[in-house]
């Protein structure tokens, strides 16, 4: 399974996703620029922030009640497809999803 990062300078990262792993782990193993995850994945930093490229929004469904309120926390503007990464578990209904990064 595979995902991609967008940088803010226009460069991608494409990885390959093990099912289960959060794409926060999996960018802070693949050292995708941006991607902190100084918390580990347990949603108390934010440093994992991402905006889901549009035709992904769906599949990968909202954040939830805690998230929105992380989001609200995020040094990058938030916006509708603002996602912490690590919330986002790799399965194959997100199999091949784009996610920017946002510049600050």
């Amino acid at each position: 399974m595979k995902a991609t990062w967008i940088l803010p300078d226009g460069r991608e990262i494409g990885l390959e996703v093990k099912p289960g792993l959060s794409l926060m782990e999996a960018a802070v193993a693949g050292n995708v620029p941006g991607i902190i995850g100084e918390c580990g994945g347990t949603m108390s930093c934010a440093t994992c922030h991402v905006y889901v490229d549009g035709d992904w929004q769906g599949a990968a469904g909202g954040p939830s009640d805690f998230e929105e309120a992380m989001l609200d926390a995020t040094d990058a503007p938030r916006l509708d497809c603002s996602r912490l990464s690590c919330q986002l578990e790799m399965g194959p209904q997100i199999d091949g999803i784009v996610l920017r990064v946002p510049g600050v």
